[in-house]
């Protein structure tokens, strides 16, 4: 059988295969992603951005495409990896190919390897860099070398390659609450549903706004996105968080917006050996006692005590981890007991599903209603 492509490690493995989407070449960070279903929102999910995806789920694309599910504007992912494309999608709401849009986005891929064992090589070895070329007379060694030479994940701020450039506001449905600054630092857009749904005026504030910029709308609460990038390499995003817990204005924050309330709290951040990439992963939540099924998308997490309430290492009073990994004791949440601020780590506002989370919008919704 003969191959046109060729995935590449940087610690030199090899995986021949076919191409899939737009021919070419593209190097990121390897990762897997473990949802049978949901493909659509993941490719365009912005806090892929940099990242070659691997599907765990072989077969990819058998409901293919439509405009309703996206979750930005875009496809953001650097690569893509499956090991049995879809050859004709089958549902009613499908509108065009999974391929359609790859190839017009100019997403490269590959598929026909053996992603469980290339799965199992990034679970024991961890994320790495990894490029995905044309079979062209090169040796491994040749692309080993351009592998190697791109950024690893580690120190990248990758926000100002995902945000909006301008503001934009989303009216509020219902009884309104009040506006509602989004720092969009990789938004989903079933995330501004969501908030809108509960009675915010959402307005969506490019990664580039300052303290006073967000406080210029006269905001009821701030919530900080989910996105890429490296959480130690957000400093300025940080600072601005402070100012707004120490203004005691009501935060939210989701998966990235969870690491910049820890670090700035005072706690740090670390990079995960292989990262939390799926719709399957159990979650304890510590005040009810209930485990949630929950969507992840990260590769760091807090550093925090897991147990107890400790000290905010930054001065903002009592803190607690509110929820807790199941599979490895992550730090999947955080409250503040002393001033009105919480995050979670996972995705609540999980368009493809689980839906355990969305109590969380309403729980938001609580804490800014009893403030005002």
């Amino acid at each position: 059988m003969s191959y046109s492509t060729t995935l590449v490690l940087e610690d030199g493995r090899r995986f021949d295969g076919h191409a899939y989407g737009a021919t070419g070449e593209s190097i990121g960070e390897i990762v897997f992603q473990t949802g049978m279903s949901g493909y659509q929102e993941t490719l365009t999910d912005p806090s892929y951005a940099g990242q070659i995806v691997v599907q765990t789920a072989p077969h990819i694309g058998n409901t293919g495409m439509n405009d309703e599910d996206e979750e930005s504007r875009r496809i953001w992912v650097e690569g893509y990896i499956v090991r049995d494309p879809a050859r004709v999608p089958s549902n009613f709401r499908s509108q065009r190919t999974l391929t359609d849009d790859l190839v017009e986005q100019g997403i490269v891929g590959i598929s026909g390897i053996d992603t469980r064992a290339l799965t199992r090589i990034i679970r024991e070895s961890g994320s790495m860099r990894a490029g995905i070329f044309p079979i062209d007379g090169r040796s491994t060694d040749d692309y080993v070398a351009a592998v190697t030479a791109a950024p690893e994940m580690s120190g990248l701020n990758l926000s100002a390659d995902v945000s909006v450039e301008s503001t934009f506001v989303i009216p509020a449905v219902g009884d309104e609450l009040g506006a509602l600054a989004v720092l969009d630092l990789g938004v989903k857009q079933a995330t501004l549903n969501h908030l809108a749904a509960r009675g915010f005026e959402v307005h969506v504030i490019p990664q580039s706004a300052t303290l006073d910029d967000i406080l210029a709308i006269n905001p009821v609460a701030v919530f900080y996105s989910n996105g890429p990038g490296d959480p130690s390499a957000s400093t300025r995003h940080v600072e601005i968080l402070r100012g707004v817990l120490e203004r005691k204005i009501p935060f939210f924050g989701i998966c990235f917006g969870n690491q910049l309330l820890g670090r700035a709290l005072g706690f740090g951040t670390y990079k995960l050996k292989y990262g939390h990439r799926g719709i399957n992963q159990p979650v304890l939540d510590k005040e009810t006692g209930r485990i949630e099924i929950t969507a992840h998308n990260h590769g760091f997490a807090v550093d925090a005590p897991v147990d107890g309430i400790v000290d905010s290492p930054a001065g903002f009073g009592r803190v607690e981890v509110s929820h807790v990994g199941l599979n490895d004791q992550c730090v999947e949440g955080l409250r503040a007991l002393d001033v009105p601020a919480f995050s979670v780590q996972y995705h609540p506002e999980a368009a493809a599903g689980p839906h355990d989370s969305t109590y969380l919008f309403d729980r938001f919704r609580d804490l800014v209603a009893q403030g005002k």
